[in-house]
């Protein structure tokens, strides 16, 4: 698997989140949660949604992650039952597109973790995925951003 991966300079963006717990086997329910209680709670309060629904990986290990998971809004929201204001960094970021099932987003990520330390950089920050299409896409578009800057020496 090869992906283009380029270096991207990122603004801060604010985001509308429900933060928690997923294992393999419920991210998807997780994640849809988590999306739909944003978008009511974004409504409610008149905000917009200023861009796709993204996952921001906290902790990633082999049984699961600790994550928030929302959508860039136009303004922040007020905190409302389990949704949260938050933000995605300003920062230097990795980036890439993968095209396929979800399935093979561990490979993208590893690619792109390799891929930083080939280049001479290393992670900032906790990384995230946005999801440029529904999940009934056969082949869905999901764009990786890692968080990093050049290791100097």
């Amino acid at each position: 698997m090869e992906h283009e991966i380029t270096v991207v300079d990122l603004a801060e963006q604010p985001t509308a989140v429900v933060r928690g717990p997923a294992s393999p086997d419920s991210i998807s329910d997780v994640l849809g949660r988590a999306f739909e209680a944003v978008a009511r709670a974004a409504a409610d309060q008149g905000r917009r949604l200023a861009g796709p629904p993204f996952a921001r990986y906290r902790t990633m290990d082999a049984s699961g992650w600790d994550l928030e998971a929302g959508f860039p809004v136009d303004a922040p929201l007020v905190a409302a039952s389990e949704v949260e204001p938050s933000s995605l960094p300003a920062c230097r970021a990795a980036r890439l597109v993968h095209t396929g099932p979800y399935d093979t987003l561990g490979e993208a990520w590893s690619e792109a973790s390799t891929w930083l330390e080939e280049h001479g950089y290393v992670a900032t920050d906790a990384p995230w995925e946005s999801y440029l299409d529904e999940p009934a896409v056969a082949e869905p578009r999901t764009l990786i951003l890692m968080p990093c800057t050049r290791v100097s020496g």
